[in-house]
């Protein structure tokens, strides 16, 4: 959720789930675990399940936020128990601003893991449990980065629609979805997301070219929409999937 406030006031409650937060602007002040926090611009809130609290503007011109709620199954291994509602960590309000664009826009199943994958690896420096050093230190074989470079590549000749996630990618991997993004991106430079999207930009171009009308093109590709298709057809040629047709 995105949201402004200026008198708004939240009655006193807990969610079931993580919630993870940035204050766009302005100033939240809220109760939690018995003392008082100010959650002002560019800081992150962290409240963990079942943690109750209320909310309020800190000043008279209110205050803008986002906020992502995350069930306690997306967490591998045990779950962490946040020490403080309020970081400040920019690196985790950047990953968590980019895992809130994966999941309010159009966005594949394997990039929306893979963004809240990192912002999880980032968030959790601030709990008081912590992944294993097991997954997070796991080399995966040699091998590996092949093996999923092979999975995408056949996904994208039998089903380019179909959904893949960080848990294929694992098992194809044989190793912890941790390690299996650090696999891939250390042999081909790229996550794998990026190189399943550049496969679905591949065969959006050719159907283009075949004289397929962009939206039907989009969807065939596995793009949510033709905008969709539009955006990241002008991020890897420069040019309006419309244009490179009429060309």
């Amino acid at each position: 959720m995105r949201a402004h406030f200026v008198s708004h006031v939240y009655h006193r409650h807990a969610h079931d789930s993580y919630s993870f937060g940035i204050t766009e602007s302005g100033a939240q002040a809220f109760s939690c675990r018995g003392g008082r926090h100010v959650s002002s611009t560019g800081l992150v809130m962290a409240f963990n399940p079942d943690d109750p609290h209320d909310g309020q503007a800190g000043d008279a011109g209110g205050f803008t936020y986002r906020m992502v709620h995350v069930l306690p199954s997306a967490f591998a291994g045990p779950l962490p128990l946040f020490r403080a509602p309020v970081l400040a960590d920019p690196a985790a309000a950047v990953a968590v601003r980019r895992l809130f664009a994966a999941v309010a826009g159009p966005a594949s199943s394997l990039e929306r893991d893979e963004r809240l994958d990192a912002a999880v690896r980032l968030l959790w420096r601030h709990a008081s449990t912590g992944l294993s050093a097991q997954p997070m230190q796991e080399q995966p074989e040699p091998a590996a980065a092949d093996r999923i470079r092979s999975f995408l590549h056949d996904h994208a000749r039998t089903d380019i629609t179909a959904v893949v996630t960080s848990d294929d990618i694992a098992a194809v991997a044989g190793c912890s979805r941790f390690a299996a993004y650090r696999a891939f991106v250390a042999a081909y430079g790229i996550s794998p997301s990026d190189y399943q999207r550049q496969l679905r930009i591949r065969a959006a171009r050719r159907l283009l070219a075949a004289g397929l009308a962009p939206a039907h093109a989009a969807a065939a590709a596995g793009f949510a929409d033709q905008p969709h298709l539009t955006r990241w057809f002008r991020r890897y040629y420069g040019i309006t999937p419309a244009a490179y047709q009429a060309a």
